[in-house]
């Protein structure tokens, strides 16, 4: 009977700890880094002081207490500006369409190459 009951209890085990891998979070978004703040005067903070700053909450979003996080995708080219600039997620309620402009907004440092980035927009009553 004892061998029975630590069978299952190794088994239970088992796929535990299965289920607790598969739902950790790698490394970079644990650490909540954005690779393109390097670019960004001041870093990381002043780059999300920025945008919290300048968005203002589209009416619709905030009538129907829209909240989340809108994800901008864009390219940064080797002087600093932004192009090709599109959402890849909105919240909706008009959400994605400020994120976007408020990201236009960003002016960076020259990086000397151009590379591809995503920022998230946070929106929060």
């Amino acid at each position: 009977m004892n061998v029975k009951h630590l069978f299952i209890a190794a088994l239970f085990a088992f796929f535990t700890a299965g289920a607790v891998a598969q739902t950790t979070k790698p490394a970079t978004a644990q650490t909540g880094k954005l690779p393109v703040a390097e670019h960004y005067p001041g870093g990381q903070d002043s780059l999300v002081a920025h945008l919290q700053r300048n968005i203002q909450y589209p009416a619709l979003a905030k009538r129907n207490r829209v909240m989340g996080t809108c994800i901008i995708h864009f390219t940064l080219t080797e002087e600093g500006a932004i192009s090709n600039a599109k959402i890849l997620k909105e919240v909706g309620g008009g959400t994605g369409q400020e994120a976007l402009r408020v990201v236009k907004l960003l002016k960076f440092n020259a990086p000397g190459y151009s590379q591809q980035y995503s920022v998230p927009v946070n929106f929060k009553l």
